[in-house]
């Protein structure tokens, strides 16, 4: 209302100098002083309601504005049409202001769609040369000692693989199939996946069948278990790590490694950040940890890291009660 009031200054200062030099007018000119109250009055209240008429309209104006800016809408529907020329302006520069943002957001949505499409076309036709060539390795691996390119495709096919699920996880088909499964199945499977980093790093595995059935998404645990492995290997010079349930719900799998430095623990779920490990090990991407995180909130279990450098480190993955 103040402001209302200032921009409209002017015109309530014109309006009652005018009044003022009417009544002095009517004084001069001897006119009755109950004709000139009257008089006066009437105005006033014709004023009055030609403000107020004028005030809720801007009001209303300001309202729909101030709710676009909020919610970042870009739309112009709910402002009335105006007959200032000035205001007409403004709102035609608007318009137009909008309709480049808009033809510009769509613009970069479709760019967004294509470049995904092209990524995700591209993981899935790479895997044909991976497979190809992990076939000729396997050919010649009797004659040479073939390991270390081994687990370099090996290293490729899981970068490949991260991609492709970290591409899906925003999209709007992730398919995402919960039921209930035997979790030694899915353990054994990635267990048998790393067995190879296993022996050349020299590093004991304890495991016992859990023997507990969750309610999980089959695919997509096995990928955050394949990234727990794949850390528990890296961060694990000929050590231990142990696969075990803490409670029926509960599974924790531990390694005696380096462990993560207490400033990095907190962040270790962020994307991108790598820590002290990573900046030692120049493979590491950042991307893993944070991939499960999000992908263990969509799938409703918790999952928690405990760690103390030089000790090891302990990936708790709660699974919800069965239905």
């Amino acid at each position: 209302m103040l402001l209302y009031i200032l921009e409209k200054a002017q015109w309530i200062f014109m309006i009652l100098l005018s009044a003022f030099i009417m009544t002095v007018l009517m004084i001069l000119n001897h006119i009755p002083s109950r004709e000139i109250i009257y008089g006066m009055g009437l105005g006033l209240f014709l004023v009055l309601c030609i403000i107020t008429a004028d005030f809720v309209k801007v009001y209303r104006k300001c309202r729909i504005l101030d709710c676009m800016a909020q919610h970042a809408v870009f739309s112009l529907q709910g402002l009335e049409r105006t007959d200032d020329p000035l205001e007409a302006s403004w709102l035609c520069l608007v318009e137009n202001l909008v309709k480049s943002r808009v033809e510009q957001q769509n613009e970069m949505e479709r760019r967004s769609i294509e470049l995904k499409e092209y990524f995700t076309m591209w993981v899935h036709q790479i895997k044909t040369p991976i497979f190809a060539m992990r076939l000729l390795l396997r050919e010649k691996n009797g004659a040479v000692d073939l390991s270390g390119e081994m687990d370099e495709l090996f290293d490729i096919e899981r970068y490949v693989e991260m991609a492709l699920q970290y591409m899906r996880l925003d999209s709007e088909s992730t398919d995402f199939v919960l039921r209930r499964i035997q979790l030694d199945d899915v353990l054994k499977e990635t267990i048998h996946k790393y067995a190879r980093l296993f022996v050349r790093g020299k590093i004991k595995l304890d495991y016992t069948n859990v023997n507990t059935f969750v309610h999980t998404d089959e695919k997509w645990l096995a990928f955050v278990l394949e990234q727990i492995f794949s850390n528990a290997v890296k961060y694990t010079p000929a050590g231990t790590v142990s696969v075990f349930m803490a409670d029926t719900r509960t599974l924790v799998i531990a390694d005696t490694g380096i462990g993560i430095c207490a400033q990095d623990l907190p962040r270790v779920f962020e994307k991108g950040y790598t820590g002290y490990n990573g900046h030692e090990d120049k493979r590491s991407s950042g991307i893993g940890l944070y991939l499960c995180s999000r992908i263990m909130k969509k799938l409703g279990h918790g999952f928690e890291i405990e760690s103390k450098q030089g000790e090891g480190t302990r990936v708790m993955v709660r699974f919800p009660e069965s239905k």
